[in-house]
């Protein structure tokens, strides 16, 4: 099939198909006429791709875990470095989440002392910026 086959086939447009391919995640044969071919199986894989994707891995994890996929979802080994990657990858989110969680704490407090302040008369906000603009 064609890759505007494969980019209906599987919701995923054809510039994220190439550049899965420019990735090493497909590999499409080249027909006579230069046009990217793929097989059946590509429905698959590039459905893989996107769970791995949608679980935050970065395209050089989905390259190492992709020979090992099985099914859509897909499942994978249990193989130590197959862990040590989403582990890994399972500390970055929690760090952002603590960071954010942080930020969240922070803008909370300020709103708070904010609203204990009562109002105060300031310029009007310009609704583009949300910076006080003069009067």
């Amino acid at each position: 099939m064609l890759i505007g086959e494969l980019s209906r086939r599987t919701g995923v447009n054809a510039h994220q198909l190439r550049y899965y391919e420019a990735q090493g995640l497909l590999e499409p044969e080249r027909g006579a006429n230069g046009y990217r071919e793929y097989d059946e199986g590509a429905i698959l894989k590039v459905r893989q791709i996107r769970h791995l994707l949608d679980a935050g891995l970065s395209s050089d994890d989905i390259a190492f875990l992709l020979p090992c996929a099985e099914g859509e979802a897909p499942e994978l080994p249990g193989c130590p470095d197959f862990l040590a990657a989403m582990r890994s990858r399972l500390r970055r989110l929690e760090d952002e989440m603590a960071r954010i969680a942080r930020s969240r704490a922070a803008l909370t407090d300020y709103i708070a002392a904010a609203e204990r302040m009562g109002d105060v008369d300031y310029p009007p906000l310009d609704g583009s910026d949300q910076r006080p603009v003069p009067a």
